[in-house]
């Protein structure tokens, strides 16, 4: 029992604020579900970049979501505190009962102190001083050992204030919405896919060191369609994700469905909601797969599957046993290849598919 908990029938309005990567915003979204489950009448808010806004559009329970541009700080000084002033003044217009803070962000606490917040809770950070800790009414610890997923993360900012999410409710969400399954179901049915019919892979990454090299994915995905699998191929419109992929295709033979750099974040969620299994790297897609529900096979390096592994779905992990990983550094000696990655034979994938896809290799 927390002393201190915050009495959620007393509050109105509620902001939470992830201002982090696509990802990150992502595996946020079981915060908002259990605040909206224990506080039904609190209307929910959230504030994120203006980039990973399609992350949380189209919630249920989300009552408005609010943004703080990327791009902002190139701007002139002028434009820029414009922008700024306006974005508070939103802010302070909703009159916030309570600021859930998921991140280190500096911002967090200008806008805890600001805006006046009866409650609000952020993790505990030693080494920010007293203006950090005292800006919020209530800090979460953080992990001593630095192994908890990201989910479990988030949700100790609602057990600080005495919100216990339930077991089987700590769901991360994405809704893709009609325009983008509409635009997707397109998409298949000119290749002639149907749903379920295909595997998706996407293995890129912004961060080259997460990814696995091209000649591997081509002679994984020999193997699939040697199988009579379709693969579906994905990126972000980055011009290297789009040239890994283009170079992994053109290793296979026109065996796959290329679709790197051209869909949305909504209808990656929806193209990936209809794939049988999905394939890829530490990254963005592979949460979003698992927030679809659909199987996965998460290749890690340098990062933790602890922390950041496929959440609440059937998966398989790929790893190496490198005695210093997960090092979290970029490539071996920051020379942007990670040899715990490179180094994963294309044998250990295909068989964490077929055991997904209820087969055994050939």
């Amino acid at each position: 029992m927390v002393k201190d908990a915050v009495p959620l029938a007393d509050c109105r309005r509620a902001l939470v604020i992830k201002l982090r990567h696509h990802g990150d915003v992502l595996l946020a979204s079981p915060v908002l579900g259990t605040l909206g489950e224990h506080a039904p009448r609190m209307a929910i808010d959230a504030l994120v970049y203006d980039d990973t806004a399609p992350m949380l559009e189209g919630l249920p329970g989300l009552a408005e979501l609010h943004t703080v541009g990327r791009r902002w700080r190139k701007l002139g000084a002028t434009q820029r505190l414009f922008l700024e002033w306006r974005l508070f003044s939103e802010l302070r217009e909703r009159r916030y009962d309570l600021i859930v803070h998921l991140s280190e962000h500096p911002r967090g606490a200008w806008l805890a102190r600001a805006l006046r917040a009866r409650y609000s809770v952020a993790p505990a950070l030693p080494g920010r001083g007293r203006f950090w800790a005292r800006s919020f009414s209530h800090l979460y610890a953080l992990p001593r050992n630095g192994r908890r997923h990201a989910v479990e993360l988030n949700l100790d900012a609602l057990r600080r204030i005495g919100v216990q999410p339930a077991h089987d409710r700590r769901r991360v969400r994405f809704v893709p919405g009609a325009e983008a399954e509409a635009r997707v179901d397109a998409l298949l049915a000119e290749r002639g896919l149907a749903a379920g019919g295909f595997i998706h892979m996407h293995p890129a990454s912004r961060w080259h060191f997460k990814c696995w090299p091209a000649d591997k994915n081509a002679e994984l995905i020999g193997r699939l369609a040697g199988e009579g699998r379709r693969i579906v191929l994905t990126s972000a419109p980055d011009e290297e994700e789009v040239a890994l992929v283009e170079d992994i295709v053109a290793r296979t033979q026109g065996a796959t469905v290329n679709l790197a750099g051209k869909l949305s974040v909504k209808e990656l969620g929806a193209l990936t909601a209809r794939a049988r299994l999905f394939v890829g790297v530490d990254s963005m897609p592979m949460h979003l797969a698992a927030a679809m529900g659909t199987p996965s096979v998460a290749l890690f390096g340098p990062s933790g599957e602890h922390d950041w592994g496929p959440w609440n779905v059937a998966h398989r992990i790929v790893a190496s046993s490198h005695s210093c990983r997960p090092c979290g550094n970029d490539g071996c000696g920051g020379g942007k290849l990670s040899e715990c990655l490179t180094t994963l034979p294309v044998e250990r994938v295909h068989a964490a598919a077929a055991e997904l896809l209820g087969e055994t290799p050939a």
